[in-house]
């Protein structure tokens, strides 16, 4: 189970990942709006405040692979995420920053268009994990648009263990596992509003969103 903090002060990330950890959750992300708005500091201040708990940088990188993430594992990131639309070199540069600070890198494969065939390239390239994902502004222009619509295509493509990203509910959320992704994001709309960058309950709501959350997905899991 994996929060996204797509917050955009240090502040707020922290007591929203303190009530995660409370609820259950295991790992933290540091998303993109927090790290636009923090760097590098909402990275390693997560990793201090929470060290038993994994936290994955949403760089998006699409360009300078081994540098950004080098950047992100040496303030205490376990995982970086580079799209897989960057070039092929990018991904390797990631991939190899990851082998020499024995971290990992996940891929995105937000707009590709044969997400089945790039996942397989992803996987010969050395990623870790891939994100079946579906970004902001797409869901939001097409709200037919989900992950969900891919998830099947790219988990008979490869092996790798993969996340489905971009406004799934509850009921969708819980059926992950089952689905072949076992590895569960809760973000908007459930713990970050989503049209804005805050979080989307007060701290009792949000904890029992997130308990309840928790709960559910691993109950179906086990």
């Amino acid at each position: 189970m994996q929060l996204s903090l797509d917050l955009t002060t240090l502040d707020e990330a922290l007591a929203t990942a303190e009530i995660g950890v409370r609820a259950g959750i295991d790992w933290l992300e540091a998303g993109t709006p927090l790290i636009l708005a923090e760097g590098l500091h909402a990275v390693r201040a997560l990793h201090e405040r929470f060290p038993s708990h994994p936290i994955v940088a949403d760089l998006k990188t699409m360009d300078a692979g081994y540098l950004e993430a080098e950047m992100m594992f040496r303030a205490g990131a376990a995982f970086v995420v580079v799209m897989a639309l960057a070039h092929e070199r990018t991904v390797r540069e990631a991939v190899r920053a990851g082998r020499e600070h024995g971290r990992a890198v996940m891929a995105d494969l937000m707009l590709v268009p044969d997400k089945p065939g790039m996942a397989r390239r992803l996987e010969r390239w050395g990623v870790d994990v891939i994100l079946v994902h579906t970004g902001y502004d797409e869901r939001h222009h097409d709200a037919s648009r989900s992950p969900l619509a891919d998830l099947a295509a790219v988990r008979s493509a490869v092996r790798l263990p993969l996340q489905a990203v971009g406004g799934l509910s509850i009921e969708q959320a819980t059926k992950m596992p089952a689905l072949g992704a076992p590895l569960v994001v809760v973000g908007a709309p459930l713990a970050v509003a989503d049209r804005e960058f805050r979080p989307a309950s007060d701290p009792d709501g949000l904890h029992r969103v997130l308990r309840d959350f928790v709960a559910a997905v691993k109950g179906t899991a086990s």
